[in-house]
């Protein structure tokens, strides 16, 4: 019995050792999973970032075609809007104006441009009243 005896003794006296290498290997591979899991996360959150980024460049594009669209369109509109605004002030302005000139009332640019005129007559007299002899503004 002596030979078993030893064998347990023996078997015993190294199973501290064998517990510690197997804790030690445990704690190592948990080591080296976390060691790959933190390189996989970075290479993961970097492939993740660029295909974000590609997506943005897609999407930019498409957006910044229609926002163009759009406002090409709303250009159009005020445009066309413009203009018919522009033709009706224009024809409300003529009929207002033939409606006050059969009422025998005149625009403000209508009595200028005669004043003017008037003016300019008066001088064209004066210059040839000065010009003709033996007029005398008496008779």
């Amino acid at each position: 019995m002596t030979d078993e005896h030893d064998k347990n003794t023996d078997a015993d006296a190294q199973l501290p050792g064998k517990i510690k290498d197997s804790a030690r290997q445990i704690w190592l591979a948990g080591l080296g999973a976390f060691n790959k899991a933190e390189e996989d996360t970075g290479r993961f959150f970097e492939r993740l970032v660029q295909e974000g980024e590609q997506m943005e460049n897609r999407t930019r594009g498409v957006v910044e075609k229609q926002l163009k669209s759009v406002e090409d369109r709303v250009e159009g509109v005020r445009e066309r809007a413009t203009g018919t605004w522009d033709k009706l002030e224009h024809l409300f302005d003529q009929r207002v104006s033939g409606a006050l000139r059969r009422l025998g009332i005149y625009r403000q640019e209508d009595i200028m441009s005669l004043q003017k005129r008037i003016e300019r007559l008066e001088a064209e007299l004066d210059r040839v009243k000065k010009l003709t002899p033996g007029y005398n503004e008496e008779e």
